[in-house]
């Protein structure tokens, strides 16, 4: 393990992975309790769309992901304000498409392709000295945000309906998470790549809920469950010599089943 830490990149990949750890672990959190497991997984397909645009104009690939999964977000999230379109149906629509025009635009551009792989599987073993600090100032001011608006997006993913009774702006909430789910997304494309960031989205909260019998007690587990995911990982792809991205979602994969069967041992 000393020997792991001693090199400068692995220190810097431990560092942003275990930001974005806490970071995707508390949106989890919120994607379990309010059912938005598909919109977790839309949203991060949707990134590709906006990282191909960025590779093709020749704009920072994740600059432009950030904007077009914002996007994104907001039409799915005015689509379902109007009840006309439920929020499944208007992912449905822009997953596929938004999938469609990334792979369209890379085929054109086939000197990107390369490119386009790390941003699919992820390789946070090559995070720059750069990138740190704005991973660090998104994930402090995403924490804060949620921080405070806690206890209302709690209220409203337990009972949206009771949420509106009571007078909380149920619609722009709504659209903080959505928005806090696009940027975070992209920025843990570093982590684990689009492909796998939808899983990192869900699984820890999932690992909380299948041992918690609260739901303090399921956040606090699913922010462990993700933080030993990215150092157990990062160290099994340092030793192993294995994609990063997918060793740390294996990890977390490996601890919701942990955390599931000793939920039923329990429950018998």
């Amino acid at each position: 393990m000393t020997d792991f830490l001693a090199y400068s990149f692995v220190q810097r990949a431990l560092v942003t992975g275990l930001l974005l750890g806490v970071m995707c672990a508390v949106l989890s959190f919120f994607v379990v309790i309010r059912r938005m497991a598909f919109v977790g997984v839309g949203l991060s397909h949707a990134a590709l769309g906006g990282v191909a645009v960025g590779l093709v104009l020749g704009l920072p690939p994740l600059v432009s992901a950030a904007l077009f999964t914002v996007g994104v977000a907001w039409v799915v999230g005015w689509l379902r304000g109007r009840a006309e379109v439920s929020e499944d149906t208007a992912i449905g629509v822009f997953f596929p498409t938004s999938m469609a025009l990334g792979v369209i635009l890379i085929s054109v551009t086939p000197a990107y392709r390369q490119d386009l792989m790390a941003y699919l599987f992820g390789n946070i073993l090559s995070v720059r000295p750069d990138e740190v600090l704005p991973l660090a100032v998104l994930c402090v001011v995403g924490l804060g945000l949620i921080g405070m608006y806690f206890k209302e997006l709690l209220f409203l993913g337990v009972d949206e309906e009771a949420a509106r009774a009571a007078g909380l702006p149920a619609g722009r909430l709504r659209f903080l998470l959505l928005t806090l789910l696009a940027v975070t997304i992209v920025a843990a494309v570093r982590l684990v790549g689009i492909v796998l960031v939808s899983a990192f989205l869900v699984i820890p909260a999932a690992t909380g809920q299948a041992v918690a019998r609260s739901l303090g007690t399921m956040l606090v587990t699913a922010v462990v469950s993700a933080l030993v995911s990215v150092v157990v990982g990062l160290w099994l792809s340092w030793s192993w010599n294995l994609p990063s991205g997918a060793a740390i979602v294996l990890v977390s994969a490996v601890l919701f089943f942990l955390a599931l069967a000793r939920g039923r041992r329990r429950a018998a």
